[in-house]
Parts: structure tokens; C-alpha cells; sequence
């Protein structure tokens, strides 16, 4: 059988690896058990793809179109979280899982303790790609493991700032380039009645990505145990931080993506998202009355003079444990992340930020952005990809984390309790989970 491919295109990050090797009876790592059983299927293969990728299907047609004898069908439905990720699991249970899905970086060591992904490092042209993509979201998806991949890297969210370029130049505050001078400047927002930014008491993900920044990690695994770190002194720093702008009334505390939160700056009453590139899509649709108004700069930093960026938010595209067809389902999924069709199709149709690197190359990245004033702001994204730490570790459990996380946050934004202590908590009902899933922790 005969797979074409595509020339290879995308974008961008840098170095990293992930702990988490021994975590999961029976599963497999160097070239043995499901790695080595990747060969070519006999006869037409029908491949079935889970996502929920805004406009997949028209990418998955050139591909049906080039490949007759290898046909995926695609399943869409709602975003990980939402409800994907606990279908996965009972399809796995059941026997009965699509060959691929898309599972978030933040998802994947939850499938990978369950044992629920192939290791596709022995199928034809995976281990070869390794640098076709950003270093660190290669780590994301071989958890540090020698001869093992286990999903192939989609997209990335490494975090900029987005501000409104004439409302700080009309009202002659600088642009922060510290976070320091962000605190100042959002005295001198609130001055004018409005709110330099919002503190997302629901998505946990952001305040993640600012304790990235800060060099802080939330998860290690020794090889045999986990340790829980939510209260590490860097995610303690960002907390009070944030603790601080909120109980003086500097940063407004809507829920992300309501109508609220996409009013306060459709209007001007906030003036700043620290978001990742994707987050260029949310304003431009949140706030269509701006356009042409905002900017993209780097993220502020904790010292002046540092290089530090967080990530918020990438998916990749793994194979499950159970598919009949592992070698056409790898080919699929290395085509899905970097052909220049499928790329520039999917930055098109979602606002992907690709993770090969050679998506800097796509026009769409290159180009100056209408509603950001002409500037070509994934540069500066390309900038911030390169600051991305690939020390982060994400747990099992992300899922139970960032719920107990939110409940406390939500308390906090209204005086009961504060950020710090919401971490706490969470850090107490983080080992509690994992205990009762009998995953081994370090006390």
C-alpha cells in the first residue's frame, strides 16, 4: 500500500522533555509490544479521527482524496473537557475507540497512566520527525521516554501580551515591559476607569501558563512517584501577585469568554489579554470594534532583562491502544501536522498555531494581521516560542486540578479565601486523587 505525502511545513518553540516513564503497568517504552507491531496494513483501511477542530473535515477530504486506499472519517464533537476526553475513556474500556484523537499536552500523561496510547516510534518516519518540530513539544508527547512517542504534535499557545496600542498611547501610560510595571500601570489604567486586564477565575490553564513563566512546575515523576508541587514558591510568587491587583481593584475578574468578558473589551474597559497566539482569534471575534486598535508584545517579565515565556493551551494527534491499523494511522497523523496544505487550511480555520517548526514559513504567519493595526504578530509569538521552559510537567489528573483550582479561585475573586490558598487545597485534593487511582506519590 502506498501512502503520498506532502511537503512538510510549520511553526515554531523550543527545547524540552517530561518525566514520566514507569507510571503505568503494562505499558511500553524502548522498541517492544505495540512500537514494534507497526507495519503496513493488507488491503483498503478505513481510519476513524475524533476532534474538535473547526473546519477538520475539509483538510481530512485532500487527504482522503490523495490516499483512496486509506480513508479516514472524521467524528467531531466538543472540546476535551467537554465531554471528548470521558468518551475516550469509556470507548477505551469498552474496546471500542476511534484509531485517533486529539488529546491535549495537559490530557496526555492521564491517557498515557491508562495505558490508553500506542507507542508509535517504530512506525515508519516518527522518530525521523522529531526535528520537524518545536524541542520542547516533542517532550510533550515522548514523557522523556528513550524509543517512544506517543502522539504527534499539533499546535502550540506560547503567550504574548495583547494590548490596546492607542488607549495606552491616548492616555500616555507605557507600554509594561516588567510585571512590576504592570502593577504600576494598572494603577494608572484603573485612574482612567478602566481595568488593565481580567484574572480568569475558571480557566486555570492562564495561571498555569504564568507559573511556567516563572520557572515554577506543578508535577515531577521519579520514575516510580509523583510529586505535587501546585504550592511551589513560583506558583505562590504568581498567586500573591494576582492576589494583590484583584484586592485593589485593578483587574476586572469576569469569566473568560461570556458576554461579559467579551464586552468589557469590546468597549475599552479592559485593555490587555496575556493570552497565547490562538487567543488573536478570541479578541478579534470578542471585540470586533476595536479592530485595528490593538498590538502584540511580549509578555512582561518578573526581572527585567529576563526571556521567559509561558504556554497556554496545544493539542497533538495520538493513536489509541486497541487500532487495527497503527502504521496508517501514524502517516495520517504526521501528514495532519505537517504538510502545508493541512497547516495553513487549519491556521485558517481555527487559528492553529502549528508546533513544526517549519510553519514560520506559512504566509498566514508572516503577514501583517488587519485587525492588529498590519502588524505581523505571530513574530512576536515566534519570539516568545523561543522562551518557552521545557521544564513544565503536567499531572494524571489535570482535569480534577484545575475544577478544584477554579472552585477556589472563584471563592477568592469574591473575598473567601485568597489564590495562595485556593493552590492549598488544591494541592491536598490533588494527592488525595491520585491516591484513590492508586498512582504512587511522594508525600
Amino acid at each position: 500500500m502506498r501512502i503520498k505525502k506532502r511537503a512538510t511545513t510549520v511553526a515554531l518553540l523550543t527545547a524540552a522533555t517530561v518525566a514520566l516513564a514507569g507510571c503505568a503497568s503494562g505499558s511500553t517504552t524502548q522498541n517492544g509490544g505495540d512500537a514494534a507491531a507497526c507495519v503496513p496494513s493488507d488491503g483498503k483501511v478505513d481510519l476513524t479521527f475524533t476532534t474538535w477542530i473547526p473546519g477538520i473535515e475539509e483538510v481530512v477530504k485532500i487527504w482522503n482524496e490523495d490516499n483512496p486506499d486509506v480513508q479516514v472519517k472524521v467524528q467531531t464533537g466538543p472540546n476535551g473537557n467537554g465531554g471528548t476526553y470521558q468518551n475516550f475513556f469509556n470507548q477505551l474500556k469498552a474496546g471500542n475507540a476511534p484509531d485517533l484523537g486529539q488529546i491535549e499536552y495537559d490530557a496526555l500523561p492521564n491517557f498515557r497512566v491508562q495505558d490508553g496510547l500506542t507507542n508509535l516510534a517504530s512506525c515508519d518516519g516518527i522518530l525521523d520527525a522529531q526535528d520537524d518540530f518545536v524541542d520542547w513539544t516533542w517532550g510533550q508527547v515522548n514523557f522523556g521516554e528513550e524509543d517512544a512517542v506517543y502522539a504527534v504534535p499539533q499546535d502550540a499557545g506560547p503567550m504574548a501580551m495583547f494590548y490596546r496600542a492607542d488607549l495606552f498611547a491616548a492616555n500616555n501610560i507605557e507600554i509594561p515591559t516588567t510585571w512590576e510595571e504592570f502593577a504600576v500601570a494598572a494603577e494608572a489604567v484603573r485612574a482612567t476607569g478602566g481595568y488593565i486586564t481580567n484574572f480568569s477565575q475558571s480557566d486555570i490553564n492562564q495561571f498555569a501558563g504564568f507559573v511556567w513563566q516563572a520557572g515554577g512546575t506543578w508535577f515531577e515523576n521519579d520514575g516510580d512517584n509523583w510529586t505535587i508541587d501546585l504550592t511551589s514558591p513560583e506558583s505562590i510568587k504568581v498567586a500573591d501577585y494576582w492576589q494583590d491587583l484583584i484586592d485593589r481593584d485593578l483587574v476586572s475578574t469576569n469569566p473568560p469568554w461570556t458576554d461579559e468578558w467579551n464586552n468589557a473589551y469590546n468597549t475599552g474597559s479592559n485593555w490587555t489579554w496575556n493570552s497565547a497566539a490562538w487567543g488573536a482569534n478570541s479578541i478579534a471575534s470578542g471585540a470586533p470594534d476595536t479592530a485595528g486598535n490593538w498590538s502584540v508584545a511580549l509578555s512582561p517579565q518578573w526581572a527585567d532583562g529576563d526571556n521567559a515565556a509561558g504556554n497556554w493551551g496545544g493539542s497533538s494527534t495520538a493513536v489509541f491502544k486497541g487500532s487495527a491499523h497503527p502504521f496508517e494511522a501514524a502517516q495520517f497523523a504526521l501528514w495532519l501536522n505537517t504538510s502545508d496544505e493541512a497547516l495553513t487550511m487549519l491556521n485558517e480555520s481555527a487559528n492553529l498555531y502549528p508546533a513544526a517548526k517549519s510553519g514560520l514559513e506559512l504566509s498566514a504567519l508572516k503577514d501583517g494581521v488587519e485587525f492588529y493595526g498590519g502588524q505581523a504578530i505571530y513574530d512576536v509569538f515566534a519570539e516568545a516560542s523561543a522562551q518557552v521552559s521545557p521544564d513544565f510537567i503536567w499531572g494524571p489528573t489535570m482535569t480534577q486540578v484545575y475544577n478544584d483550582t477554579s472552585d477556589g479561585f472563584k471563592g477568592a475573586v469574591t473575598g473567601n479565601g485568597t489564590l495562595a490558598d485556593a493552590l492549598t487545597s488544591a494541592q491536598q485534593s490533588t494527592i488525595d486523587a491520585l491516591q484513590a487511582q492508586s498512582i504512587p506519590v511522594n508525600k
